[in-house]
């Protein structure tokens, strides 16, 4: 869905820390061209991007906005707590936890993102040996990136099959290859989202559960989750209708959830302003969860 009104608040975002196409400092850049007010660096295991921003903000490379923070995208599976309070669960997939306002500097919560990028790592090489069982190496297609081999995921393997010919896109690859089911896909290993709320409340944070349009019709999950320390669910999300976004704040509402939105901008299908003219967060989003991280 286009939409008309000109977005700033994007609390959903990924740098080349992770699995992003842009750097932490390009991809800032491009937020403040565009005129963005708030953002969230939501990168999946580590605060390496939303640091580096941090740092420049320091040098007063930021001083006419964007607003940071501190975030991260950690990938769950659902575990035996999730699946006895859901009715069935074979499409529930994994759980995308977003730690918004966490402490950079917190000891604790960067050994548990560690342990989180030991499993990635493990992850990653278990997928490359099914490529290469199947034909279809493509490790010498594989990107250089700070953090090495504990920086890459999936749409890193995407991006190498389709620059070595095995894929037409992105997305072509994930259909074919890394999705459930496809013949490369491994079960993603780490803490589930039990641990990884606990953890984000424990580092000062406000967990969010992302692009879940599927929560209206869990409610025994979120209220699970919420027993466990989610505090907000992702209401907003790139391409989302009007339609599904009132349904999601009326149950955020309802289970006392704040709203959380954003692009999940990765680079893969253009610049930062064209994912923009598909998001609408609206600035009290922002507004609230600031309050609620106490630094409105």
């Amino acid at each position: 869905m286009t939409t008309p009104r000109r977005n700033q608040v994007d609390l959903h975002t990924h740098t080349a820390r992770s699995d992003g196409v842009l750097e932490p400092l390009d991809l800032g850049e491009q937020m403040r061209a565009w005129g963005s007010t708030v953002v969230a660096i939501t990168d999946h295991d580590t605060l390496a991007g939303a640091r580096e921003l941090l740092a420049a903000g320091d040098a007063d490379a930021w001083a006419a906005g964007p607003r940071i923070i501190v975030g991260v995208e950690i990938n769950t599976a659902p575990d035996d707590d999730v699946r006895t309070a859901a009715e069935a669960t074979d499409d529930l997939g994994e759980l995308h936890i977003l730690g918004l306002g966490v402490d950079p500097d917190d000891p604790d919560y960067e050994a548990v993102l560690r342990e989180q990028r030991s499993g990635r790592r493990t992850r990653l090489e278990r997928i490359l040996q099914r490529l290469d069982d199947l034909e279809l190496p493509v490790r010498e297609h594989l990107p250089q990136v700070r953090g090495g081999i504990d920086a890459l995921g999936r749409p890193h393997i995407a991006r190498a099959l389709v620059a070595a010919g095995h894929a037409e896109s992105v997305n072509d690859a994930f259909r074919r290859y890394l999705e459930p089911g496809a013949p490369a896909y491994v079960r993603r290993s780490g803490i589930g989202p039990r641990a990884a709320i606990e953890s984000i409340v424990a580092a000062g944070g406000i967990a969010s559960l992302a692009h879940a349009p599927w929560a209206p019709d869990r409610r025994a999950v979120i209220d699970r989750l919420v027993d466990w320390g989610l505090g907000a669910l992702e209401v907003h999300y790139r391409g989302w209708d009007e339609e599904r976004v009132e349904r999601m704040a009326a149950f955020a509402d309802e289970r006392g959830l704040l709203a959380t939105g954003g692009s999940d901008y990765h680079g893969d299908d253009g610049d930062y302003a064209t994912a923009q003219a598909l998001t609408w967060v609206p600035p009290r989003v922002a507004d609230r969860l600031l309050a609620a991280l106490g630094v409105a």
